[in-house]
C-alpha cells in the first residue's frame, strides 16, 4: 500500500539515521520529554505519532506529551517524520522512515529497530497515536515484548480503505487496548468485531488557554455579525464548498444583516476555494485567515461557529468553539451528537443538521444569528459541558490512570 499521505526521504539519509543508531545506543535519547530521574517507580512510557503537522490528532499528541505528570510518567516519543509546525516543541525526535509501502522491506527494518529501541528504553508501555503509527509501533512493541501495547482510534474509520480498514482492525487484535475519542470511534470498532473489552474512551483535552478570553483575531464592526469555520484546507471530507454554499444561501435569506464568513486554515485546497467563493458572488464577505495558532482569537472574532465536515470523530473545532463560549451548528454525524446535544436531548449546546442538508444547515444559522438570547445560552451550555469533561485536568487524568490500571493488570498475570 502507497503512503500518499507520506513524503518520500532521501535513501542515504534514511540509511544514515538507521546506521547511527544501530552503532550508538545512546544516540537519539533525547526523545525523553525531561531528562530521566533516576527514579525507578516512574512509568516508562513511548509516545508515537505520524507527524507534528497541525490535525486534531498531532495537536492532542502534542498537548499530552507535553503534559503528563513527570514525577509518573518518563516521556520517549518517536514518529514517523519530524515534520510540521509542532515539531519545535519537542526538538530532535528520532524518526521511524517507512519508505512507501507499508509491507515492503523496509517497513519491516524499521520495525525491527523501533523494537530494539524499545527493548534498550526498556519501555513499559507503548501507545500508538494514529492510522500509521498504529501499523509501526504496535507489531514493533509486540517484537519488544512491552508489557502494555495501545492503539489508538481517532476517526471513525470511514476515511480509510477497506484494506486499510481491515489492516488496521487486525493490528488491533494484538494491543492490550484501543483508545477512542469518542464513543462514535469505539461503537464502530466494536461493530466490526473488536472486544468492547478492549475499548476506552478519553475525549480530546483542551489546555486552559482554550478557555481565556482574548482580543479577537479580526477586529469587531458594529452590527456586523460573524460566522466562521476552523480547519485544514487538505481534505474534501472537511466540505469547505459547502460552506461557501451554506454562506450564499444565508447571505440571500438575510439581504439586511451584514453578515462575513470567516475561514481559517490553509492547506492545497485553498487556491481553490478562493476561485469558489468569488464565483458563488460571495466578494469581500469570506475572509480567509490563514493557518493560525491562535485559536481563542479566532473563536473570539465570531457569533456562531460552525463545521460542514462529512465526518468526524470527536471534533476539536467544535470543542474550541465550546470552551469559547459560542453556539455550534454541524452535521449530525460520528462524536458531534456526543458534543453538542445532552444525554436525553433537552439540553442544547448547538444545532444538528441531518447530513447533507445545506438549507436545513443555513436556516439553523441564520436562526442563530437573529436570536441572540439563544446564541448565549448555547455558548454558556457549551462552555460549562467543555469545562467539566474536555479540561486539560480532566483528560490527563484519565490517560494516567488508563495506563496505570493496565500495567498494573499486566504485572498481575505475570505474577500468577
Amino acid at each position: 500500500m502507497k503512503l500518499s499521505a507520506l513524503h518520500n526521504s532521501e535513501e542515504s539519509s534514511e540509511k544514515s539515521r538507521e546506521k547511527s543508531s544501530e552503532e550508538n545506543p545512546e544516540q537519539g535519547r533525547e526523545d525523553s520529554v525531561e531528562p530521566a530521574l533516576a527514579d525507578s517507580s516512574r512509568v516508562r512510557l513511548f509516545l508515537m505519532t505520524n507527524n507534528f503537522e497541525t490535525g486534531g490528532s498531532e495537536r492532542q499528541f502534542s498537548v499530552l506529551a507535553q503534559n503528563l505528570r513527570p514525577e509518573q510518567f518518563q516521556v520517549h516519543l518517536g514518529c514517523i517524520q519530524n515534520i510540521g509546525p509542532f515539531a519545535k516543541d519537542f526538538g530532535e525526535v528520532p524518526e521511524f522512515w517507512l519508505g512507501t509501502n507499508l509491507y515492503g522491506w523496509k517497513s519491516w527494518r524499521t520495525r525491527l529497530r523501533l523494537g530494539r529501541d524499545l527493548q534498550r528504553q526498556n519501555i513499559q508501555i507503548a501507545h500508538a497515536f494514529d492510522f500509521y503509527t498504529n501499523l509501526t509501533l504496535i507489531p514493533a512493541a509486540r517484537f519488544a515484548r512491552v508489557p502494555v501495547v495501545i492503539g489508538s482510534q481517532r476517526q471513525l474509520g470511514d476515511l480509510l480503505t477497506p484494506w486499510q480498514f481491515r489492516a488496521q482492525a487486525a493490528a488491533f487484535r494484538f494491543c492490550d487496548t484501543v483508545i477512542c475519542n469518542s464513543q462514535a470511534a469505539a461503537d464502530r470498532l466494536a461493530e466490526d468485531g473488536l472486544s468492547r473489552d478492549k475499548l476506552f474512551v478519553i475525549g480530546n483535552a483542551l489546555p486552559a488557554a482554550a478557555f481565556v478570553s482574548v482580543p479577537p483575531a479580526v477586529a469587531r464592526k458594529a452590527g456586523t455579525l460573524r460566522v466562521g469555520m476552523v480547519a485544514r484546507m487538505n481534505a474534501r471530507y472537511k466540505n469547505h464548498s459547502g460552506f461557501l454554499r451554506i454562506a450564499k444561501r444565508i447571505g440571500q435569506q438575510m439581504p439586511n444583516v451584514e453578515v462575513e464568513f470567516l475561514l481559517a486554515g490553509d492547506g492545497p485546497l485553498r487556491n481553490e476555494l478562493e476561485r469558489e467563493a468569488q464565483t458563488l458572488g460571495l466578494g469581500d464577505r469570506v475572509i480567509f485567515l490563514g493557518d493560525r495558532r491562535d485559536i481563542p482569537a479566532v473563536m473570539a472574532s465570531l457569533d456562531v461557529a460552525v463545521l460542514t465536515s462529512d465526518s468526524e470523530s470527536l471534533s476539536n473545532v467544535i470543542l474550541e468553539a465550546m470552551a469559547a463560549g459560542l453556539p455550534v451548528v454541524a452535521y449530525r454525524v460520528g462524536g458531534n451528537p456526543e458534543l453538542l446535544r445532552s444525554g436525553d436531548g433537552k439540553l442544547q449546546r448547538g444545532e444538528l443538521i441531518s447530513a447533507g442538508d445545506e438549507a436545513g444547515f443555513a436556516a439553523a444559522v441564520e436562526h442563530l444569528l437573529a436570536t441572540p438570547s439563544m446564541r448565549a445560552q448555547f455558548g454558556q451550555n457549551a462552555r460549562k459541558f467543555a469545562e467539566e469533561n474536555f479540561g486539560l485536568e480532566s483528560v490527563r487524568s484519565r490517560y494516567e490512570a488508563c495506563y496505570r490500571s493496565l500495567l498494573k493488570k499486566k504485572s498481575s498475570k505475570r505474577k500468577m
